[in-house]
């Protein structure tokens, strides 16, 4: 079995590959030679005009690729009712010289602004087998000469030659959208893969149980700290899914006020409450044989906890206002960034409902402990931002990159993410993406942690040794907390205000 690496491999060889192709094969020459044999064919038949017609491949529609004086597609004879139809459909060249009043010509000459008087057509085979591909006609025998059968011979050998250019653009089309088609699922397969295909091993390990637990259909539970990439792990679980054609429906569990959250999931009928003015579905129902994400399962109340654990453990429910008993199919993933065991055992979570919402539960580290995938997912966002942005940059300086694997990133993937679009948007087009563009919260930090890293201490005053400390700890702790000052002063043993007054003294200041 190939691994992720292997693939990531091979799909980008494919890709450049494809992308050779596109630029390689061009119709333009084939266009070119086209144009050649509408020049070149009346002159040698003693003939006013040439034309030349594909049949579109799957269908009867004909129309004119090229012509004299004509516009592509100007001319789309019919199958039946022309010459140009049944020299197709019969595969035989025809001469017309003394042509019947139609409704066609009629409608060619009003037109064109010109007149037919005879005409020849001779049918374009494909040299692969595909049938007649096209065909090619040739107006008006100059002077008051008609077409003969030596005219038909050598038009069809004229057309036979053709048929190699006339091939080419066709297969060529094909080509170019098998290609596009390819490019574009391979950047989706890419997308899915680059976020996670990194070179830390625990993050393979992750993917490979992604893969297994994709197969059956077994309930998960997905935690670690915000901004990991939770729900991502979540939608490739899905996508591997044999659920993957059916919806996934992500719910916020904290964003969802606890009045509300009883109609949120089981829908209300028309009348079931005061605002209730139509009937509404609740995410069970659109998770219907599909994939339920609960997203920040903790922080759903627990006076709705055991009626959500009745819904997983019989598969149905009801709306509000309503009798009708609804089944419901669907897969339950859950995330969250507390230990939900220490929340069962402080009583703020169901111990029968934390037993039923998984089977599988799969951590995410944060970002500070796998700093092998940390320049990697910042070059991938520095692809995607920049197509998003439509703005080229020269990539990263060394320092930033070195300095993106020492900082500690306490918003995980989506603060490096985040930072990767601040400098995007901040650097120059086509200059390198330099340090002095970073957010606030990132320099304060380098500012602080070098004091403390390359300072000898031992030759500090006792209170620079104390400033020296009191900066390193205060920034660790309040990245640890993701900025919150109340968190971080009772984890510093001290009160919000004298935290505040400490911060304003050192300088620290905290990014929004």
């Amino acid at each position: 079995m190939l691994s992720p690496d292997d693939i990531n491999y091979r799909l980008n060889d494919l890709k450049l590959r494809l992308e050779q192709v596109n630029r390689s094969w061009t119709i333009n020459d084939y266009e070119t030679l086209l144009k050649f044999y509408v020049g070149i064919v009346p002159k040698i038949l003693d003939a006013e005009r040439c034309s030349i017609f594909i049949v579109e491949p799957g269908t009867d529609r004909i129309w004119l690729k090229c012509g004299t004086g004509l516009a592509e597609k100007e001319i789309m004879p019919p199958r039946e009712g022309s010459i140009v139809g049944n020299a197709i459909t019969s595969g035989n060249w025809i001469i017309a010289n003394e042509l019947e009043e139609s409704e066609y010509l009629a409608e060619l000459a009003s037109k064109t602004d010109f007149i037919t008087r005879n005409l020849i057509c001779a049918p374009i085979k494909s040299l692969t087998g595909q049938g007649i591909t096209g065909a090619i006609e040739v107006l008006n025998k100059c002077g008051a000469e008609q077409f003969t059968p030596s005219d038909g011979e050598l038009l069809q050998e004229i057309a036979d030659y053709l048929s190699m250019a006339l091939e080419n653009i066709l297969l060529n089309q094909e080509i170019l959208q098998v290609s596009n088609r390819l490019n574009r699922e391979i950047d989706i397969i890419s997308r899915e893969n680059i976020e996670f295909v990194a070179k830390s091993r625990v993050m393979k390990n992750i993917l490979n149980t992604v893969r297994v637990v994709s197969q059956s259909p077994v309930n998960v539970l997905i935690h670690g700290e915000s901004g990991t990439g939770k729900e991502l792990v979540a939608r490739m679980i899905h996508n591997g899914s044999d659920r993957r054609d059916k919806p996934f429906v992500p719910v916020n569990c904290a964003a969802i006020p606890e009045n509300l959250m009883e109609s949120e999931f089981f829908g209300y009928e028309k009348g079931a409450f005061t605002g209730a003015v139509s009937s509404k579905k609740g995410r069970f129902e659109e998770a219907d044989g599909g994939t339920l994400f609960m997203d920040e399962i903790r922080e759903m109340p627990l006076v709705i906890q055991p009626k959500f654990l009745r819904v997983i453990q019989e598969g149905e429910g009801y709306r509000l206002g309503s009798n009708k008993q609804f089944n419901y199919n669907f897969r339950v993933i859950s995330a969250t960034n507390k230990d939900l065991r220490e929340e069962v055992a402080n009583g703020l979570f169901r111990e029968d409902l934390f037993y039923r919402i998984f089977s599988v539960d799969i951590y995410i580290p944060p970002l500070r402990e796998r700093r092998e995938d940390i320049v990697q997912l910042a070059m991938f966002f520095t692809s995607s931002v920049s197509k998003r942005f439509q703005k080229k940059t020269a990539g990263f300086s060394p320092e930033v990159l070195n300095f993106f694997e020492e900082y500690c990133w306490p918003g995980n993937v989506r603060q490096l993410l985040h930072e990767v679009e601040r400098l995007i948007a901040l650097t120059p087009e086509r200059e390198k993406i330099s340090l002095e563009h970073c957010s606030q919260e990132l320099l304060n930090w380098r500012t602080a942690r070098p004091v403390a890293d390359t300072e000898n201490e031992s030759s500090m005053t006792l209170p620079q040794q104390v400033k020296v400390l009191e900066i390193r700890t205060i920034t660790d702790i309040l990245h640890k907390t993701g900025g919150n000052k109340l968190q971080a002063s009772k984890l510093l043993g001290i009160t919000r205000p004298g935290l505040d007054k400490k911060m304003k003294r050192y300088g620290i200041k905290i990014s929004s």
